[in-house]
């Protein structure tokens, strides 16, 4: 990878993580939701590394869900239900088919003005 696609990468990741940080508590966004925001919409699974890349991190990856509020992302985490379970935990209920219910606990980042998050 060139030092230019590099720091690229590098800063769509930090704006990734910029947003995860202010998901609020009891509440999920999506993957597409994030990559949308962060200028590139269809950037969904890069938004998927960048968090696999932050799973050490105190960012609450957990609330990140995919397109239908399933928890994709559960394989990243130390346990398969760990991610359902800090959901639960803030209150986030699931649909029957294991979905987190997202008419209720979605929340949507607004693309601010400026580039800066």
């Amino acid at each position: 990878m060139s030092k230019e696609n590099s720091q690229k990468k590098n800063d769509f990741f930090d704006k990734v993580y910029k947003v995860v940080a202010k998901i609020p508590y009891g509440k999920v966004t999506t993957y597409g939701s994030i990559a949308e925001v962060c200028g590139i919409k269809s950037a969904a699974r890069t938004v998927g590394w960048a968090l696999n890349s932050a799973k050490h991190s105190n960012l609450p990856c957990h609330r990140v869900v995919n397109r239908f509020g399933a928890l994709s992302g559960k394989t990243h985490f130390a346990g398969p239900k760990l991610m359902e379970d800090l959901l639960r935990s803030e209150g986030v209920e699931f649909t029957e088919d294991g979905c987190v219910n997202l008419e209720k606990y979605l929340w949507k980042p607004e693309k601010k003005r400026s580039s800066k998050f």
